[in-house]
């Protein structure tokens, strides 16, 4: 575990009463993971206003694997949202 991880483990065993601060030490630059292709393909889907079961039925899996593979870019994105993951996204210069 580098100084950082370390750093940041302590940080956030500490109480926190700032949110914002919470994840800013906990949300990488950039993420810590490389995107699958699916889950590249998931976020384009989330960037087209389609609901979870609107990119199941395109992707022919079920609304429940759509949602673990929402979370896992969310995750390696560092975001709690869909905004936010687009953001981020277009901010890395993904379409």
């Amino acid at each position: 575990m580098s100084t950082l991880e370390l750093e940041r483990t302590a940080t956030l065993d500490r109480t926190a009463t700032d949110a914002d601060a919470v994840a800013q030490l906990t949300a990488p630059e950039y993420p810590t993971e490389p995107l699958t292709a699916r889950e590249l393909l998931v976020l384009r889907y989330l960037s087209s206003d389609a609901t979870l079961a609107e990119i199941a039925a395109r992707l022919f899996v079920t609304r429940n694997t759509v949602k673990t593979q929402v979370r896992s870019v969310y995750r390696k994105l560092g975001v709690s949202s869909r905004s936010d993951a687009l953001e981020r996204a277009h901010g890395a210069g993904l379409r």
